[in-house]
């Protein structure tokens, strides 16, 4: 298995960092994000969420010199035909604290499905890691995490649409549950569980 003491995380999203630190951290990797470096994030003009994570990873393994990690990922809404998408972070506005954004993001997404049965719903992440900034085979990894929009937020934990994204055999919403068993169902966590996966076939 390729070895990385030190990755950068192409993300100021302290959430993100907190989920993918403690991933790696058994793998003996550690994580700095490019806020502690003090490199401003990337433009994601993408319409897809693997061109983003590519567009950030690069960005940061050209700014560094270090092997980068970038997530790109989103709530999907069957009813709203995948929106919010790639848009998730920002979709009601720039403005404002992280904090104060998801919630504005958690409040438009229960306006637009007012009314609505169909409540299913995913979150995907999509995991790209480029060895050095022109890397020509960055290793990709996807994770899907299925689920539904409760009908009010529930839970503290976990950040974005987690108070939303309820998990219907668990009767919990994603920030219901513990940090621990976030790790391990996630979408983040299934796209890391794939990329260690591709690392050790790659020798």
């Amino acid at each position: 298995m390729q070895r990385f003491e030190t990755l950068v995380l192409a993300s100021s999203n302290p959430g993100k960092a907190r989920e993918i630190g403690a991933l790696l951290a058994p793998l003996g990797v550690r994580i700095v994000t490019q806020a502690e470096l003090g490199i401003l994030e990337a433009a994601e003009p993408h319409p897809t969420f693997v061109e983003d994570a590519l567009a950030k990873a690069r960005h940061c393994a050209r700014a560094t010199g270090l092997p980068a990690l970038a997530d790109d990922s989103g709530l999907c809404v069957a009813a709203l035909g995948g929106a919010p998408g790639v848009h998730s972070a920002y979709w009601a506005g720039r403005e404002g604290t992280r904090e104060a954004r998801d919630a504005r993001n958690n409040a438009r997404l229960l306006a637009e499905l007012y009314g609505r049965d169909d409540r299913a719903a995913h979150y995907t992440c999509v995991l790209v890691l480029l060895r050095h900034a022109e890397d020509p085979e960055p290793l990709v990894a996807e994770g899907r995490w299925a689920g539904e929009i409760a009908r009010a937020p529930r839970g503290a934990n976990g950040f974005g649409y987690d108070p939303l994204f309820l998990l219907p055999h668990l009767g919990l919403t994603a920030a219901e549950l513990a940090p621990e068993e976030k790790n391990r169902l996630s979408h983040r966590a299934q796209a890391l569980a794939r990329l260690v996966a591709r690392l050790r076939e790659g020798g």
